[in-house]
């Protein structure tokens, strides 16, 4: 089965019209008293539960497109990826304007000495790399070394479900659940892997 460009299109715009609806619930969420009086820590668990989400997502896209043999799917997986990072922006931004109110002093000091923060920190920035060169230009550019790069989302998936996990203060049950499907998705690619950081 072959995905026509018309119909990869409809997908392509489907996936940024899915991945909007979060962010187009916030005021409705916050109007109908969704989230409390301190609103903040709310609403960081929100938006990072989404990229950690969106995340999960583009590793689920090639396992997928293997199994039904559309190889064009895969082209699905810059918007998905450009999701994630979104969604990790905004938690980050939430995180330092109305958490800590830009006080860059601060911001520095919780960088450095909370663990669970420098794994954020460190996961972003791979993310933002990622979506820097997520392009065709950078990717001829790159050569080889583009690949390399993008092979570094599969640690960092697992170091987002290590810092949503040492992130909250109560419940394991829910960062257990999907670091478990986190490494279930790199289980799909344990031969490559083997490969990659052998």
């Amino acid at each position: 089965m072959r995905l026509d460009a018309t119909l990869l299109r409809r997908l392509r715009v489907l996936v940024h019209g899915l991945a909007m609806l979060p962010l187009l619930w916030l005021p409705r969420g916050f109007s109908a008293g969704y989230f409390s009086a301190d609103p903040v820590p709310e609403l960081l668990h929100y938006l990072g539960i989404w990229a950690l989400r969106l995340l999960l997502l583009t590793l689920c896209i090639a396992p997928l497109a293997r199994r039904f043999r559309l190889g064009a799917l895969v082209r699905l997986r810059r918007a998905v990826g450009l999701w994630a990072f979104a969604y990790a922006s905004l938690h980050l931004l939430a995180w330092m304007l109305l958490d800590l109110q830009l006080a860059w002093g601060l911001i520095g000091e919780e960088i450095i000495k909370r663990g669970f923060i420098t794994l954020g920190m460190a996961a972003w920035l791979v993310l933002l790399l990622q979506a820097i060169t997520s392009t065709q230009g950078w990717q001829r550019r790159l050569g080889k070394r583009w690949q390399i790069l993008h092979n570094w989302i599969y640690p960092a998936v697992i170091v987002v479900c290590i810092h949503f996990w040492w992130s909250v203060k109560s419940g394991w049950i829910e960062p257990f659940i999907y670091l478990l499907v986190g490494l279930l998705l790199l289980s799909l690619r344990r031969e490559r892997l083997t490969r990659l950081f052998r």
